[in-house]
This record gives C-alpha cells, structure tokens and sequence, in this order.
C-alpha cells in the first residue's frame, strides 16, 4: 500500500508537441475538417438549462437534513459542476458565440460560472491558452504539477489523497508557477460572483450555499469525471503525451475526452470531435485509448511506476507570448 513509485522527475523532452504537425497534415489530406471550424450555438442553450437547474437545485436543498444536502451535492450537484467547468472550457475556446464575439464568450463564461461558486472562468481562460501554446511549456503551462507534488505524493495513499484534493492544486498551482497580474475581466467574475453568492444566500440559506459549493470542490476531486484530469495527460505510456477517451461520459463533458482531436483543433467545439476522428480515423484510431475514466483513477492510484510525475516537459526557446 505505500510502495514508492520509481520516476524521481518529470518525463524531459527537446521536441516539438505534436499537435501542430498532425493538424497541417490532417488538413491537407482532409481539408473538409475546416467547415467544423464554427460555434456551436446550441452550447448557449445548454449552460443557460444547466444554469437553471443548478437555481432549481439551491431552492430544492434549503430546508433538507444536512445529510440529504451532502448526498445531492455529491450525486447530482457535483456533476453539474464538473459538467460546467468544461462548458466553460468551450466557451474559453470561443466555442458559444465564436471568435468574431470574443468579449462575448468572456461574459458568457461568467455567467456560466455563477453556479460554481468561485471566480474561475476568465481566470482559466488566460491559463488553458497557455497549455495549448505551450504544452508541457516548464513555469507557463500550469497543467504540470510543482515538484512538490511529484516528490510527495509518490505513495498509493498519498496519490489517492492527491486525487481528493485536486481542486485545491489547481487554484494554487498557478499562483505559484506562473502568476500574472489580476485583470479589470477577472475582477468583474470575482465581484458577479460574490454577488451572486450573497443572493443566494439571503433567499436561501447556508444550506444552498453549501451545496453548491460542496458540488464544485467534490465534482472536481474524488469523482468519476476527474478522471480526465489524468487520462489526457500523464504519460501511461512512455513517449505518448496526450491520450484521448471515447467512453460514456463524454455525454456530461462536451466530449473533453476526445483529446487528441481537441488538441489538434483547438478552435473546433467539443460537439464536432467525433466527427473529426471519424473524418481522420488513420490518424487516432491507432494512439494510445481509454474507454474508463474510473479505471485510469484505479490505475494511477494503483501502478507504482504512475505519479504526477508522470508528465512530459519542455524547457521553451524563444520568445513566449502569455495571455
């Protein structure tokens, strides 16, 4: 139960990533991939039902025993939080409105947050452009954990632990990476946020306010869906650095499993990723696959050679251009 794994430092690389690549070649051998280069309206339509249902569910939870508030925070809150965080993953990509209507999607990604509870969205949206430029990009790319995170959590509990207190690593992190001065749009989430926080608690209650933020910090740790937090990125097997899902849950997820593709075409919405690895079959279907997101978090707790360590990193050349 507590075997130390053996990787004592992360995977370094002095290549390129290779989505850039794969991306000119696809499109030169299927250039029909660049009518999906569009925004996915109905996406507008889905965070405003989400958003609403979250409101139905703060109303529903303010007079339950404390115990039936946890039990829906974790059993239904918690998905539709995760579920928005990736809403708000598409709507950072421009994916709602499209990039004509950039400021747009930044006051649609704030309203998309307001059921989670905390500022996050315009905040992501600066960082996860630098995981597209700069994947694995050492001090930019945030998605890589610190050294203290590979060094410490090297045992099967403490992974285990690592994966409970997944949203707390990922506020943090990039306060410590990669601080950037706090913006006049990060300034108004945080302000619409409060204020949304404040109101529900005077109609509602503690209970209410509970919930939801019980469901964003649960739906983001020790649950089903986290596992795509690992399965797009640590590294099963060596030399693969991105990883894709083609499982059930990417029904819940705006189809974030769909990784390779996602990385190949940024600007195409998640609901179109299908299409393109159809369209390209020759060029996914043999990568490396996962069809359990449950089963990646069994086998990164489990495997004594997987730690958050396991992560490709480059040192970046040349200038870099940050959000």
């Amino acid at each position: 139960m507590g075997n130390t794994v053996a990787r004592e430092d992360f995977e370094w690389v002095y290549t390129d990533q290779p989505h850039a690549d794969r991306r000119k070649e696809i499109l030169a051998k299927h250039p029909e991939i660049k009518a999906l280069m569009k925004p996915d309206y109905n996406l507008i339509w889905v965070v405003v039902l989400m958003v609403l249902a979250q409101l139905t569910a703060f109303y529903l939870v303010k007079d339950l025993d404390w115990k039936w508030v946890v039990f829906w925070a974790y059993v239904f809150g918690s998905c539709i939080s995760h579920s928005m965080t990736l809403a708000i993953h598409e709507i950072s990509h421009n994916s709602a409105f499209g990039n004509s209507k950039a400021m747009w999607n930044r006051w649609f990604g704030i309203f998309a947050n307001l059921p989670l509870g905390l500022p996050y969205s315009i905040s992501f949206k600066r960082y996860h452009m630098d995981h597209h430029r700069y994947l694995g990009g050492d001090g930019i790319d945030v998605d890589i954990p610190t050294n203290f995170e590979g060094w410490f959590f090297c045992t099967r509990f403490r992974k285990f632990i690592w994966i409970v207190l997944q949203p707390f690593f990922y506020a943090i992190r990039p306060l410590y990476i990669n601080p950037k001065p706090i913006t006049r749009l990060e300034i108004i989430n945080l302000l619409a946020q409060l204020a949304f926080d404040v109101v529900i608690y005077y109609l509602w209650g503690i209970k209410s306010i509970f919930y939801m933020l019980a469901g964003s910090v649960l739906g983001l740790g020790l649950h089903p869906i986290s596992g795509h937090f690992i399965a797009e990125h640590y590294m099963f097997l060596k030399g693969h650095e991105t990883y894709s899902y083609y499982g059930p849950l990417n029904l819940l997820t705006f189809n974030v499993g769909y990784h390779n593709e996602h990385h190949d075409f940024p600007n195409i919405p998640g609901k179109s990723l299908p299409l393109v690895k159809k369209i390209a079959a020759e060029y996914y279907d043999n990568l490396p696959q996962y069809n359990s997101w449950i089963k990646v978090l069994y086998d990164f707790v489990m495997d004594d050679t997987i730690s958050p360590y396991s992560r490709m990193k480059r040192q970046l050349k040349g200038e870099v251009k940050q959000d």
